[in-house]
């Protein structure tokens, strides 16, 4: 049985220790600068847990980035409901969450959310701190680059490829590949601004 904190008591963090405990695991608690929070202390006291494993429970892919540079053991979180084929890959700090699929050789990487209920089919390629939200499904094959948000209930088209860095709103289609940063919504998504992620 591992021991786990996770960084950030937010909602997001709130849910990743409901993970954590549904996977048999021990939730020792959490760090957030937050004071008012309830944390077992600041994130920089993760140092006094050196036998714990940390989850960043923080949906922010850029924060998610910059915590993932902390020097101790990062926990994989896979909810038991959902549905990791053996020949998928998931990459350590990421959290997998409620009924989600992630189908026959998919590869997610580091530091991902892949949200409640959320598919991730056969093939597809998920770079690190990349959020794939709730319901949100994508075909065969599709490629999602480095910190990309997927918005909840957005559908990708088998073989589509998404650039790092941007942001496709909910309830978006994706029908053909994403090449510039932006935001892009709409059916089918088109882009409407040209700002990353913040």
């Amino acid at each position: 049985m591992k021991q786990v904190i996770v960084i950030g008591a937010g909602g997001h963090g709130r849910v990743a220790a409901d993970i954590v405990r549904a996977a048999g695991d021990t939730f020792l608690g959490f760090l957030d600068d937050d004071p008012s929070k309830g944390a077992l202390g600041a994130v920089s006291g993760y140092l006094n847990y050196p036998e714990a494993e940390f989850l960043i429970g923080v949906g922010d892919a850029a924060v998610r980035e910059r915590l993932s540079a902390m020097d101790c053991k990062w926990y994989t979180a896979v909810h038991p409901s959902a549905v990791v084929s053996p020949s998928a890959s998931v990459g350590e700090g990421t959290a997998v969450m409620a009924h989600a699929v992630i189908n026959a050789d998919a590869v997610v990487g580091k530091h991902c959310v892949v949200n409640t209920a959320a598919v991730v089919e056969h093939d597809c390629r998920i770079s690190d701190y990349a959020h794939i939200s709730v319901g949100a499904k994508l075909g065969g094959a599709v490629s999602v680059g480095a910190s990309a948000w997927i918005g909840i209930g957005a559908a990708v088209r088998n073989n589509i490829n998404i650039c790092g860095g941007c942001v496709v709103g909910a309830g978006a289609v994706v029908v053909k590949d994403i090449v510039r940063r932006g935001t892009y919504a709409g059916v089918p998504a088109r882009r409407i601004h040209a700002g990353e992620m913040k």
